[in-house]
């Protein structure tokens, strides 16, 4: 029997799923080229940045009182793990964004750090979205269209790819699934 050099597949499944990566960016950030789009998910994006969040951290709080103060004081805890996990990923990973790496793909804002992986406002809106709902599931028609905005937004914005947005919805899920077994 000959020793025939066996293709690697793995090496093609990963450049067959980095070249589909690359290429759902590059229509998602050309959505960004309209005005209006652009605008919309510029707001989203800074929304999500935190402003968003503690407010309805805070709202909780005055308008629910003791519950109110514990649904928020479990997001906050959440947030800070995320935080802490998202740091981490990107200085291990050090993936560039999308606008560093392809010169097609337009940084439609600024970026808050340099690296791409995983997306970390993805991360936070995801598991404080599943944290909140827990606490006040009719928040749900709110929250969740806003979360899957952010997550659009930093594809669109030229921010991240969609693997980003994808692996940090998985971490978030991961850590409010977490978070809320703990509690």
């Amino acid at each position: 029997m000959s020793s025939l050099p066996q293709p690697d597949t793995s090496a093609r499944s990963r450049n067959f799923i980095a070249r589909r990566d690359l290429g759902w960016c590059l229509v998602a950030n050309r959505w960004g080229e309209a005005n209006r789009v652009r605008r919309f998910f510029s707001i989203v994006s800074r929304l999500g940045d935190g402003v968003f969040w503690y407010a309805l951290m805070g709202a909780m709080v005055v308008l629910d009182g003791r519950h109110g103060l514990i649904a928020a004081a479990h997001m906050a805890a959440a947030g800070i793990v995320a935080l802490t996990l998202y740091k981490a990923l990107k200085r291990w990973t050090r993936r560039p964004r999308p606008f560093a790496a392809d010169g097609r793909i337009t940084a439609w804002i600024a970026p808050l750090d340099e690296f791409s992986f995983p997306s970390g406002h993805t991360l936070h809106a995801v598991s404080f979205t599943l944290v909140a709902l827990a606490y006040y599931p009719w928040l749900a028609i709110a929250l969740i269209p806003f979360s899957a905005c952010i997550a659009v937004s930093r594809v669109v914005l030229g921010m991240h790819y969609p693997s980003d947005v994808l692996a940090a919805t998985g971490i978030g899920f991961a850590l409010a699934g977490t978070t809320l077994y703990l509690f």
